[in-house]
């Protein structure tokens, strides 16, 4: 129940920042963002998380995102329910496909994802992404996000975020 609540709480913070920001997107470099998704591996339902992410503008079309969060993966029943947490922590490149510092972009990050679980492990991240930022703040992007440790496991899903400035 305490994560629901987490997430909630997030939520209601991004649309707030929603309405109460009002910055150019190039000058946008801090967001907030609520993942949701579905596992890719057997066994795997609905994946939910939120992140946060700091963007270092090399230019209007290229920044050095480096993002933290967490991910919670639900264990299908047939495999014997439940569920476990991911810290991911990742960097990356974000590209733009126009000099405005929004519209379409493609992003891909690298990092270490910490299970939360007792004996889980660190494992190797990799999230490619497409995506696309409106100029008020508000992104959405379709991402795949894998982890590997002695095996693999990832999810398909969204990310809807809303961007701001420090």
């Amino acid at each position: 129940m305490k994560t629901i609540t987490k997430i909630l709480a997030t939520s209601a913070a991004v649309v707030a920042l929603f309405f109460t920001t009002n910055v150019n997107a190039q000058s946008r470099n801090l967001g907030i963002g609520l993942n949701v998704g579905a596992g890719t591996s057997t066994g795997y339902g609905l994946v939910i998380g939120g992140d946060i992410r700091y963007q270092f503008n090399v230019d209007k079309q290229l920044s050095i995102p480096v993002t933290a969060g967490y991910n919670n993966f639900s264990i299908k029943d047939s495999y014997g329910g439940g569920s476990f947490g991911v810290i991911p922590v990742k960097v990356g490149a974000k590209y733009f496909f126009n000099d405005s510092g929004a519209g379409a972009y493609g992003l891909a990050e690298l990092g270490a994802g910490f299970g939360t679980n007792k004996g889980a492990g660190t494992s190797f991240v990799y999230s490619p992404a497409i995506g696309y930022s409106w100029s008020n703040g508000l992104d959405l992007a379709a991402k795949y996000e894998g982890y590997s440790n002695n095996g693999s496991i990832g999810f398909a899903g969204i990310r809807l975020a809303y961007g701001f400035s420090l």
